[in-house]
């Protein structure tokens, strides 16, 4: 149906767009804010444009599994018909599109600016890029359907499916992440790829799929040459194939003949099973089989072929966390179709195989494998095998089948052995057994490679069984006994005192000998030295902060303005501090000029306090105050007029209060009170003619009172900070 012709000009404008990194007014994750001009379409909500509603649901039918603020399957369908408006609709379609490519969907909001017909819209970025496209296919998706045009929906999803493949962490570091995540450990991406930081500071550990910052370089070195591999791992009584490196196809044969019986020939330092022949008997197919096997490596051997299945156990640490067995493809003739026709029709259109890395089984691929494969049934690829005859295409590979709980604890500890001998934390362990349940002794198997950097999408995405907990082992690999990867954060937020607040309570901190990161509006520090001059109040800085293998705690300085436009550089912190709040310190570029959205801005900072941490709150702002039932930690408030109706209050429940009285500062709580110096002993107090220097001090006090420093260390600081 044509729209109505005041309806013909009616358009969404995404006129700005900002990348929020860390924690903001809007959520604790990353987000993509845009800013959503609609114009006139300010008048035209969805129950007012014709089959609006039935041609978004017809493109998008699983947003029926949106609830929205119904909370509800189908709420937002709901919200649909009653009216909504476009920029509302906009940010349920960016999620849905991330979604159906493939990635989480997540958090969004849409509300209001100051300006008619002007929104922000904001949505979960998993990552950035990703997360721009979706937006803009979802603008023009959504105007298709206003304007009832044609919109081509599959390819939009396509093209954001390929930005998540080509940019979107892997499934197998993925998988770490997400352990991580779930144990409230935090993550930094450091690179396009898939080398992630988890943890802040001096906690920190890195992965990279699933190698470690604990993963030795030679390790890694000595796993590439299977030949010194199977011999450090005789030495050590592990059950290994006969065999040698070989220098020539006729060399191939002889080792062959030496051996004797089958034999396997394969690149001595290769991966992933390429070029890898097994099962091997003739001089014809060892020495084709030599060729191929050295144009995937270095080097060529030949080992004594071990009959029974391919299995892949994965170690973590001292332990086998999960295994997968291999088993072959075969091709079943019915006499009709060539066996290339069996294997195009059949096999590679099982929708489990393909070559994207998130496929449990690979498709069976037209080389000289196959090809010797095929030779030695005395068949070629343009035979036809008869009704119901069976013939063997792919006889290693696909470890996909999850075998985890049948591995016989002897076999289980010949394999750690095996990562331990090489010298691995984590290690993919290839063997070969008629039957995993029994030890390999009984059954003549083998240990027949170790791998560094294993896959783990075979335990993650098995083609039969349940899917292992393999994140979650390398996480508590990582972080044992409960550890969560973090430092000592303190956040400071306030409309004044912000900068001197932040660099006395790094002050107090340096005192018990830790190794502090400061991140201010007058540069960025560590250890008391000046690394980057200017005003690095931002993200960017407090990032590098947190990169620092050296930093053992860390202060950042946040103002309403970095909050609003990149975000908290940390996901959580030990104490938040919030100063002060002036209704008058408006951000109208930003469109927050009432208190109400300023007090929203700066309680951000107390709604990333830690359970275990605390808000350090100005019981003499009432606004401020207000922020305690924010808290998931304690609260410590401060008051430089002694105790006023909120502390008592506070300290009457068992709580911690900074206050003055007769020119003492008093550390109380509860019913207790320590004193702990004289104002007029402080140089900063009697220098400093800031009407606000008291607070500073007030806060700093209690934000490292809240970190357990000694009182006669925060005394002492007191009395030597210039």
């Amino acid at each position: 149906m044509a729209l109505p012709a005041r309806m013909s000009k009616k358009t969404i404008e995404i006129i700005d767009i900002k990348v929020l990194k860390g924690p903001s007014m809007w959520t604790y994750r990353p987000v993509l804010e845009a800013w959503v001009d609609i114009g006139d379409l300010e008048d035209c909500p969805s129950n007012t444009i014709p089959g609006f509603t039935e041609r978004l649901c017809a493109w998008l039918p699983t947003l029926i599994e949106h609830r929205c603020s119904y909370g509800e399957r189908g709420g937002f369908i709901k919200r649909l018909e009653e009216g909504t408006w476009p920029a509302h609709i906009l940010e349920h379609v960016t999620l849905e599109l991330q979604n159906l490519a493939g990635m989480p969907g997540g958090f969004g909001k849409a509300r209001e600016t100051n300006k008619r017909g002007v929104y922000k819209v904001v949505v979960r970025a998993w990552h950035e890029k990703i997360t721009e496209t979706a937006l803009y296919h979802a603008r023009d998706l959504v105007m298709a359907a206003i304007e009832n045009k044609p919109f081509d929906v599959p390819a939009a999803i396509k093209e954001i499916e390929d930005m998540v493949d080509s940019l979107y962490l892997g499934p197998s570091t993925g998988c770490i992440v997400d352990a991580a995540r779930e144990k409230r450990i935090p993550s930094i991406r450091l690179s396009e790829g898939n080398l992630v930081q988890l943890g802040y500071g001096n906690q920190q550990r890195r992965i990279w799929t699933a190698e470690t910052d604990l993963t030795s370089a030679i390790a890694e070195g000595i796993s590439r040459d299977k030949d010194l591999t199977k011999s450090l791992l005789a030495s050590c009584g592990v059950p290994v194939p006969e065999g040698r490196m070989v220098e020539s196809p006729s060399d191939a044969w002889e080792a062959a003949q030496d051996i004797g019986g089958p034999v396997v020939v394969k690149p001595y330092d290769g991966n992933h099973a390429r070029g890898v022949f097994t099962n091997l008997t003739t001089q014809e197919e060892i020495e084709k089989a030599y060729d191929d096997a050295l144009n995937e490596g270095s080097g060529v051997m030949v080992e004594r072929y071990i009959p029974g299945n391919e299995h892949r156990l994965l170690v973590v640490g001292k332990k086998v966390v999960a295994a997968a067995k291999g088993e072959s493809a075969w091709a079943i003739g019915d006499g009709k179709r060539t066996i290339r026709q069996l294997i195009e029709e059949e096999i590679n259109t099982d929708p489990r195989r393909g070559d994207a890395e998130i496929l449990p089984l690979s498709p069976v691929v037209f080389d000289t494998k196959l090809e010797i494969e095929l030779s030695r049934q005395k068949l070629t690829l343009d035979s036809i095998p008869a009704v119901g005859q069976q013939v063997l295409v792919q006889g290693s590979g696909n470890m996909a089948f999850e075998v985890t709980h049948l591995v016989h604890p002897e076999v289980a500890a010949q394999a750690a052995l095996a990562a331990r001998v090489i010298g691995l934390d984590i290690a993919g362990i290839d063997l070969v057994a008629e039957d995993i349940s029994k030890p390999l002794e009984e059954q003549g198997g083998a240990i027949v490679e170790v791998n560094a950097g294993p896959g783990l999408i075979m335990h993650l995405k098995p083609a039969v069984g349940e899917p292992q907990p393999v994140g979650a082992a390398i996480v508590e690999h990582l972080f044992p006994n409960h550890t969560d990867g973090r430092i000592p954060i303190v956040g400071v937020t306030g409309s004044r005192g912000k900068t001197m607040v932040a660099q006395l309570t790094t002050h107090l901190m340096q005192l018990t000998g830790m190794k502090v990161g400061l991140a201010c509006s007058k540069g960025a520090y560590f250890n008391q030295r000046l690394q980057t001059p200017g005003n690095c109040a931002n993200w960017t800085s407090g990032n590098r902060i947190l990169l620092n293998r050296q930093v053992e705690a860390a202060v950042f300085e946040n103002d309403s303005r970095t909050i609003l436009n990149e975000g908290l550089a940390y996901d959580r912190c030990a104490v938040g501090i919030v100063t002060n709040l002036d209704p008058t310190d408006t951000v109208p570029e930003c469109s927050i000029t009432e208190p109400e959205q300023i007090y929203n801005v700066m309680r951000t900072q107390v709604d990333v306090v830690l359970p275990t941490g605390a808000a350090v709150l100005n019981a003499d702002d009432e606004a401020v105050a207000k922020m305690a039932e924010l808290s998931d930690g304690e609260v410590i408030f401060f008051s430089k007029h002694g105790l006023n109706s909120i502390t008592k209050d506070h300290l009457a429940k068992g709580g911690k209060a900074v206050f003055t009285e007769n020119d003492t500062i008093i550390l109380a709580q509860g019913p207790e009170q320590d004193r702990l110096i004289r104002i007029s002993s402080i140089p900063l107090l009697q220098s400093s003619s800031k009407a606000n220097t008291l607070e500073s001090v007030l806060a700093a006090v209690a934000a490292v009172w809240a970190l357990n420093t000694p009182k006669d260390i925060i005394a002492t600081g007191l009395q030597t900070y210039n």
